[in-house]
């Protein structure tokens, strides 16, 4: 119980009461306040861990130079990833589909190469196209799937021409 006549401590069921113990009385001693907690991050997310297939077991060694490795923390933080896990993701999306990731990763040298054999390419193609038009002058007929199989082969050819000329242009 409470002093009467003035300020005193008062228990609580055993607990020392800091407050006033009567109204204009004396101010008992300011405890410091606790310290907070550092936030931790709150965008964190609990995830169940891969099981033995799917966990990726293997370390692969990458040199970049500092623009390269800006660039590819920048695209990994738009991502909402870790760089080594935006590297793997970026990685095998390309496997998924390598005619198109080859012209799109490849150097200049890369790309001068692929005009190269894409003109190659192009010139057995054509090579075929006019084996087919000897053979139509002739008065042969050629199959429809052979001549579908050469005209799809044309439109690839010319596709992967358009495509690493575009590359070369875009990259000067």
């Amino acid at each position: 119980m409470p002093a009467p006549q003035g300020a005193g401590v008062v228990q609580h069921r055993g607990v020392l009461d800091h407050g006033a113990a009567t109204e204009g009385g004396s101010q008992p001693e300011k405890l410091e306040p606790r310290r907070k907690r550092r936030a931790t991050k709150t965008t964190s997310r609990k995830r169940s861990p891969k099981t033995t297939p799917d966990k990726r077991a293997y370390v692969c060694s990458v040199r970049l130079n500092d623009i390269e490795k800006q660039q590819l923390a920048d695209a990994a933080a738009a991502a909402r990833t870790s760089l080594p896990a935006f590297l793997a993701r970026a990685g095998l999306a390309a496997a998924r589909n390598p005619e198109s990731a080859a012209a799109s990763i490849a150097g200049e040298r890369e790309l001068i190469a692929e005009v190269f054999a894409a003109r190659r390419h192009l010139g057995q193609v054509g090579n075929n196209v006019n084996q087919i038009a000897r053979a139509i002058n002739l008065g042969d007929r050629p199959a429809d799937a052979q001549l579908d199989a050469v005209l799809n082969a044309v439109r690839r050819a010319t596709e992967r021409v358009q495509a690493a000329t575009d590359k070369l242009l875009e990259s000067r």
